[in-house]
């Protein structure tokens, strides 16, 4: 019964054309003409496979060909087959041969390739004083929560990078910066779950956070403090204790070292009978740095802030870590000088109170330790100094570190904050003097605003606010930005304020500048805030703040700015003229600033290589954003900044008549072919 369904089943499909294979059904037929001789080589014997035998003999010859979901029989009768196993091998061996050559041109891609740009040398880093920024709880002091609540606004500045000043817990003797818990935020700035809240929020947005770190010296509130000047313990060698007389309320110092703030830099302590010194405030005592156990405690509060998530530290006062052993007296600056008299500190030679011998082995100590928690791909720890040694470059260059032991990854550049006089020359100056003394292969960075120095718009004039924030976006390197001048904010005109440029952030026209809804702020808000605030400014085109927002972006997607060769063009009294460009590129960039009066030149006269055209790509005067101008007559108003945008394949850098004038820091050249960046050019 079962043979005969079966011969019935098989005439059936052969009715219908189709073949019957262990339940798959090929419904192609072969034409009579495709079964001859010359086919037998290709095909296998036979035409079916598992089909009853009685079946076949009702077809004309019917070939089987390859199909979707053949069995492993049927596979195997046609991998055999010439035409499918010569193309197997020939693929195989072309696998064989190319894989050395891939890995040899991914080799040779990575070693010619320049080092990517880590994230504190890709973006601005944009400086808060938190307690002038935003109030969120109306009792007129900036708090934590305010800054995770403007975030945005730093996200629409383009910036990627949030340095924050500190917010230890502390008396507030010197604005926060004499600690009195290294482990703890003061109650002013919210908690330390604020704290942990702010940097999820910072890291949820893709940003990284920096802060302050000042291991100088603490606060006379601290607990180290209290056991030391009670001998208690190891506590007792925590900070530098000597005799000094004492008599009838006079103290006779152990010598003439005198603070940063004036006067003599020993203070006497009735509870041990003995004088502590103090290189700031009487109420900041310095800590013994030569206490293996003071080091030892300074690494494990840089640990515990790198454990809460934080990307990397401004290390403050670095040069005063150690002083001389011997207690000499530092030599006057004016030997003439009645000696009694001496009481402020740039009367002396700071020879045994500052860059004592030991210093940086402190300084790469604290650099190994962020280097332990920056192994994790993505988490490099950034570390900076601060020491505003303006007096020596030689010294502040020496915080880079050397080609094989690195210190910090640069030193705060300070050199524009402490000029007095702005003029096309002495900002040439000033710039070059970091450029030409920073060693090989390291990065430039800039600032021109920060919590102790006037406003930048104060300094030097309302007109040039927007010139200065061109300087500084389109120099190599990281720029540093204090908050508030990306709108322009000046000084409070305001008496008895200590600290003037710490006012707080104009955000609206609102009270209190939209800083904060309490009937209070911790200082006055100045007055033109109705006229120079975030919100108003936003909706302006030719605003401080949309031109400073055209800048960074600018800075971001043009490579020149980003990481291009900077060469000296003209400088005079009123214009600096540089240039940046990129091997490879042929998008040349060049930037006219004008710090001085009106003023006309001949760029083409400077640059023969320049065309006779060239476009302004960004200007501060917004109208004139777009136009071609002459080369040969390029006209800046008084403030003006224009950024020139031309094409050309010939490079200035290489030319004999700028050797010398031209830096890189991040050597890199452009492949169009291969839409790469290499380095050996």
């Amino acid at each position: 019964m079962a043979e005969e369904e079966s011969k019935s089943f098989s005439v059936e499909l052969s009715e219908k054309g189709g073949l019957e294979n262990e339940g798959f059904v090929q419904n192609e037929v072969l034409n009579e003409k495709e079964c001859n001789a010359s086919s037998q080589e290709e095909i296998p014997e036979t035409c079916v496979v598992g089909i009853n035998s009685a079946a076949v003999q009702n077809q004309d010859c019917e070939i089987l060909k390859p199909f979707a979901g053949m069995p492993k029989e049927v596979l195997l009768k046609f991998s055999g087959q010439a035409r499918y196993r010569v193309t197997r091998e020939i693929l195989f061996w072309l696998i064989i041969a190319s894989t050395p050559v891939l890995v040899g041109a991914t080799i040779a891609i990575v070693a010619v390739s320049p080092k990517c740009l880590d994230w504190w040398q890709a973006s601005p880093i944009y400086q808060i004083y938190p307690r002038s920024f935003k109030d969120t709880n109306k009792d007129g002091n900036g708090d934590l929560k305010g800054i995770q609540e403007k975030l945005d606004h730093i996200m629409y500045l383009n910036i990627k990078t949030i340095w924050i000043t500190s917010v230890y817990k502390s008396p507030l003797k010197d604005f926060g910066y004499g600690v009195e818990d290294f482990r703890d935020v003061d109650p002013m700035f919210g908690t330390m779950r604020d704290f942990e809240n702010l940097i999820a929020a910072i890291h949820d947005k893709g940003l990284k956070v920096i802060m302050d770190l000042i291991p100088n010296h603490t606060s006379d509130k601290h607990s180290w403090f209290q056991l030391s000047r009670n001998q208690t313990g190891k506590y007792a060698d925590y900070y530098i204790w000597h005799d000094c007389a004492h008599t009838d309320g006079t103290i006779t110092p152990p010598n003439n070292w005198v603070s940063v703030y004036g006067n003599s830099s020993w203070q006497y302590d009735e509870v041990r009978k003995q004088c502590y010194f103090h290189q700031f405030g009487k109420e900041q005592p310095d800590l013994n740095f030569r206490n293996s156990a003071v080091q030892e405690e300074i690494h494990d509060i840089i640990k515990f802030w790198l454990g809460k998530g934080i990307d990397g530290f401004s290390i403050n006062a670095v040069k005063f870590l150690l002083e001389a052993t011997h207690l000499r007296n530092e030599p006057q600056v004016d030997k003439s000088q009645n000696p009694e008299s001496i009481s402020a500190y740039s009367e002396l030679y700071h020879d045994f109170t500052t860059t004592q011998v030991g210093m940086h082995d402190i300084v790469r100590s604290f650099r190994h330790t962020l280097d332990e928690f920056s192994v994790e791909p993505g988490r490099y720890r950034f570390m900076g100094t601060e020491d505003n040694n303006q007096e020596n470059i030689e010294a502040t260059m020496m915080y880079y570190g050397t080609s094989f032991i690195q210190e910090s990854d640069f030193p705060f550049n300070f050199y524009l904050i402490n000029m007095e006089n702005f003029s096309g020359n002495s900002i040439f100056e000033t710039v070059s003097l970091w450029m030409k003394n920073m060693p090989k292969g390291k990065w430039p960075n800039w600032a021109v605003g920060d919590p102790s120095t006037a406003r930048i718009t104060s300094r030097i004039g309302k007109e040039y606010t927007k010139v200065i924030n061109m300087l500084l976006l389109t120099l190599p390197g990281t720029p540093t930005t204090y908050y508030g001048e990306e709108i322009g904010m000046e000084n409070i005109a305001t008496e008895n304020v200590t600290f003037p440029e710490k006012s707080p952030m104009q955000w609206n026209g609102q009270l209190h500048a939209g800083f904060s809804e309490g009937n209070i702020s911790w200082l006055p808000v100045n007055l033109d805030y109705q006229n120079v605030n975030v919100e108003l400014q936003k909706t302006q085109p030719n605003s401080t703040l949309n031109l400073y927002r055209e800048l960074n972006l600018l800075r971001n997607n043009e490579l020149p700015i980003h990481r291009g060769w900077m060469c000296y063009i003209w400088n005079d009294s009123n214009v600096f003229v540089y240039l940046r460009e990129l091997d490879g590129l042929d998008t040349v960039f060049i930037m006219v600033l004008n710090f001085g009066q009106e003023s006309i030149i001949d760029l083409k006269a400077v640059v023969s290589e320049l065309p006779s055209e060239a476009t302004i790509r960004l200007s501060t005067i917004f109208s004139n954003t777009g136009k071609v101008v002459n080369t040969k007559t390029i006209k800046t108003e008084k403030g003006e900044g224009i950024v020139l945008e031309y094409k050309t394949r010939k490079t200035v850098h290489t030319t004999e008549a700028f050797q010398g004038k031209c830096f890189v820091a991040e050597k890199a050249c452009y492949s169009s072919a291969l839409n790469i960046l290499y380095m050996h050019c």
